[in-house]
């Protein structure tokens, strides 16, 4: 016998909404169970394997027991390897005792909205945006406030729209380039001014490797009071292993530190050894995945665009396509749970990226050309059922 209980769940917990991306994978497992077949253009996960060499050394360094805690901080030998790869890459000097390693980025962007913020700061969040960011700053009663953007600029944060939404309850202003959902990158000549602001900078650079016009740049080349997230998931194909990163300046790293060591403790040892590995091995790896996903986006804007589904901004970095189909419906999720269930293709609905994506669907390019051009062509013979072609 079951005997009921009264449980109390928090108020901070029932302000925290459903990831959308994941709910419509969870409705797609479940038709994908009763024997129907899915083509997955919902979720930002890489469809190539983790690199060989990246393996080999986690499966190496398991056998040989590199298997216990680490430094919270991270393996100095990953730390190192990272500060090298910024030297490299962008000609930034970065101590490893700036980096903090975790299980993937996601602790870490907790980790920092704790330290900035107290119950009723603000932290300016452009909208739409990744659907996650709003609700690490809820968790710890901190107040997004949202910056309305213009898809003829990329969905990207413009430096007196930012100044206008400032007050003194601001403690940062967040930022990603390449960025999801809608695939910009900022210029330096943006990214400078962004820096000039009065107020610190959260760059989420997790797609970083993954950008196909123009240069990408890190925001620590304009100023060294910056938090960077960043991490191997994405360019490495490393999703489940959980790796990422924070760059944070000295004056805040002993707090977060301090954090990480009470929740997370440290990420996993074999998994950092990998990382060291996707540093130094893992750049020609990269280079095809890369090649590859500028392949499918190529492919995929125009066929997009003959369903007549605006492409505002032609992604030039990360994996997705962000189209407009508002002249179908206002109602993105309840468009997309419709076209899942009519055609077996799942896409994201714009809302879960804010209500400036409201209207919008995000399609991800991380599956294969083949699925790709079938999931298009099952758009179409849809569309036109529906009269909407």
């Amino acid at each position: 016998m079951i005997v009921p209980t009264n449980i109390q769940l928090s108020r901070r917990v029932s302000e925290i909404s459903p990831f959308l991306a994941m709910e419509i994978m969870e409705r797609a497992k479940k038709l994908e169970a009763q024997g129907r077949e899915i083509i997955y253009l919902c979720l930002g996960e890489p469809d190539f394997p983790t690199p060989e060499p990246i393996v080999k050394t986690a499966h190496e360094a398991m056998i040989a027991g590199e298997t216990r805690y680490t430094h919270s901080l991270g393996r100095m030998e990953l730390r190192e390897a990272l500060a090298e790869h910024y030297q490299n890459r962008y000609k930034v000097t970065v101590a490893p005792e700036q980096i903090i390693v975790s299980s993937g980025t996601s602790p870490l962007m907790l980790l920092l909205a704790a330290a900035l913020c107290d119950p009723g700061d603000e932290v300016i969040l452009t909208d739409p945006g990744y659907a996650c960011y709003p609700n690490f700053f809820r968790f710890v009663g901190g107040i997004p406030r949202f910056l309305k953007t213009r898809p003829e600029q990329g969905f990207q944060p413009q430096p007196d729209k930012v100044r206008a939404l400032m007050n003194d309850r601001t403690r940062a202003l967040l930022i990603n380039s390449p960025a999801n959902p809608a695939g910009s990158v900022l210029s330096s000549t943006q990214l400078e001014e962004l820096a000039s602001l009065p107020i610190p900078i959260i760059s989420d650079e997790i797609y970083h490797g993954l950008t196909y016009e123009g240069e990408e740049h890190s925001i620590l080349e304009f100023t060294q009071e910056a938090f960077v997230i960043s991490g191997f998931s994405k360019a490495y194909a490393m999703t489940g292993w959980r790796l990422g990163y924070l760059i944070a300046p000295q004056s805040a790293v002993r707090a977060l530190q301090t954090l990480h060591q009470n929740i997370v403790i440290s990420a996993n040892s074999f998994v950092q050894l990998a990382g060291v590995t996707a540093l130094r091995e893992g750049a020609p790896y990269v280079a095809k995945m890369r090649a590859e996903y500028d392949q499918r986006r190529r492919r995929l804007i125009p066929r997009l665009e003959d369903l007549g589904l605006t492409v505002h901004t032609r992604p030039a970095g990360a994996f997705y396509i962000l189209a407009d189909a508002r002249h179908i419906s206002n109602d993105s999720l309840s468009l997309a749970k419709e076209i899942l269930d009519g055609t077996g293709v799942a896409l994201t609905p714009g809302i879960d990226f804010g209500e400036g994506a409201e209207g919008f669907l995000r399609f991800s390019y991380a599956n294969s050309m083949e699925n790709l051009d079938k999931a298009v062509d099952l758009l179409a013979a849809f569309f036109r059922q529906r009269g909407w072609l």
